[in-house]
């Protein structure tokens, strides 16, 4: 899978405004990130793009492109108007804390390497986030979307098919879309489960639903391309891999024939399926597991769904909640 991830990778590693010795630290890091971090192709294109913006910044700001010597020199103040001109630029609180994370992360990279210290960046603030909660579908709009994934129009009939599986186990399985768009024939779901590789390079095994397994037979019965053990489980109507793009493009003409928000995405359903469980009665270390979450405090936002469910959940499951008080 990686092998397929770091082929299709574009990743600008001649950065156009740092001197060489900064160049060649700055490629080192990306290669950290690659080879050893085993960042997502979408993680290491936006911290990429980060760093270069900052490169920019620099080079206007200092009348140079910067060097080494320069970036260990950055005063706090130079921070701060780094900040205050995305600000002015149009960046949002989550854009500029996405990248103040960032640059964090490559000065403390060069620290570790013994290549520099920059103690300014300790004082740079993060802006305060709101707390943003899972998007999940309410049960009953889940429902009507699996069953109406059939009715998404494709001139390809089998198409339709290969929607309709990969949904299904979006919702049915919790996967990342990137986790399900990464699977081949012979890493398909098998035997009640399938093993995915998550962040970070991690690895974990993820029970199948009866009905994601019945779907996902239909359209590999369906699909004309001929399947071996690495071709690609979900296919474009090219045969190779399929895009994320086309997939979430697939999931807007669905959500707008039967009426469904906007807000429907596919990791919607991915929160959907957490929130379900949970509202079900599913037990939070679980839930973490079946997600592949690293902390189970990234898990806990899935307890602030409706507390009228939370309320029924407590009263089903408490042995006490319709004893009489005397």
């Amino acid at each position: 899978m990686f092998s397929y991830m770091a082929r299709h990778i574009s990743i600008n590693t001649e950065p156009p405004s740092a001197a060489a010795d900064l160049t060649d630290r700055y490629r080192e890091w990306v290669d950290f990130l690659r080879y050893e971090k085993h960042f997502s192709h979408h993680t290491l294109r936006a911290y990429t793009k980060d760093i270069l913006s900052f490169f920019e910044f620099l080079t206007h700001h200092l009348g140079k492109p910067p060097s080494m010597d320069d970036l260990g020199g950055i005063s706090l103040q130079d921070f701060r108007s780094w900040l205050t001109q995305r600000m002015v630029g149009g960046a949002s609180n989550s854009t500029r804390a996405r990248q103040i994370s960032c640059i964090r992360s490559f000065l403390k990279w060069l620290d570790k390497q013994g290549h520099l210290h920059n103690p300014a960046i300790g004082g740079v603030r993060t802006p305060k986030l709101p707390r943003k909660l899972p998007r999940a579908l309410p049960e009953d709009q889940a429902k009507t979307l699996t069953r109406n994934l059939k009715r998404i129009g494709n001139q390809d009939f089998w198409i339709a098919y290969r929607d309709r599986a990969l949904f299904t186990m979006l919702y049915g399985c919790g996967l990342r879309i990137d986790e399900a768009l990464q699977l081949n024939y012979g890493t398909r779901p098998q035997g009640g489960e399938v093993r995915v590789i998550g962040k970070g390079n991690k690895e974990r095994l993820v029970p199948v639903l009866d009905i994601v397994q019945k779907t996902l037979d239909e359209y590999i019965s369906q699909c004309p391309i001929s399947f071996e053990k690495d071709t690609p489980l979900f296919l474009g109507s090219r045969g190779k891999r399929l895009n994320q793009g086309v997939a979430q493009r697939q999931l807007r003409i669905l959500r707008k024939l039967i009426n469904l928000p906007e807000s429907l995405t596919p990791h919607a359903l991915r929160h959907s399926f957490a929130t379900h469980i949970l509202a079900n009665g599913g037990d939070l270390r679980s839930i973490q597991e079946l997600l592949g979450h690293a902390s189970v405090s990234t898990t806990q936002r899935y307890t602030d769904f409706d507390n009228k469910q939370l309320m029924e959940i407590y009263k089903k499951a408490h042995p006490r909640a319709y004893d009489k008080i005397p």
